[in-house]
């Protein structure tokens, strides 16, 4: 009898290898796990892609921030035009539009607008003389600013004393 047994026990064991698999049952319980991690993950990813795309903007604002400056310093004016700066920004990317509205002789400002205005933010950047305390004298200061929700940016603005965001705008701070 025992090597009837073992000979039957070695059979079922040979031919349960060649059924060897994974149910449809484990290959839906998997699949379903993948979904929950990717339906958690996207939103985090699409976030961080977003950002990636603000930082240009910030950068390219604080350049024209810079650029403006420098401008300044040479030309005693502000410059009119990206490209008059010198500085080789390009005026459009695929994320955002750069201009330079028409400067005051105490004031300029630089704007990247977002082409996608419901998922990016705006930034805008000013660049203006101010009063300098217990003097005549004036220097440059700069500010940068970013739209407290997706959109459009507006103009910084001068008073004479400080450059400041506009109410729908904060200011970025480094």
């Amino acid at each position: 009898m025992k090597t009837e047994f073992k000979a039957k026990f070695l059979q079922y064991v040979s031919n349960r290898k060649k059924e060897e698999g994974f149910t449809l049952i484990e290959l839906l319980v998997v699949i379903i796990i993948i979904g929950i991690l990717a339906a958690i993950a996207l939103p985090s990813f699409l976030s961080q892609a977003n950002k990636a795309k603000q930082s240009e903007g910030k950068q390219y604002v604080s350049s024209l921030n810079k650029g403006q400056q420098a401008f300044y310093v040479e030309n005693n004016s502000f410059g009119s035009d990206v490209s008059q700066l010198g500085i080789g920004l390009k005026t459009q990317t695929s994320n955002y539009i750069y201009s330079i509205p028409t400067p005051t002789t105490s004031h300029v400002n630089s704007t990247a607008t977002p082409l996608n205005t419901a998922a990016l933010k705006g930034y805008a950047g000013g660049v203006g003389l101010v009063a300098v305390a217990g003097s005549d004298a004036k220097t440059a200061q700069s500010i940068l600013c970013e739209t407290t929700s997706p959109g459009t940016p507006t103009a910084a603005g001068n008073d004479g004393t400080k450059l400041s965001c506009a109410t729908t705008m904060s200011e970025v701070t480094k």
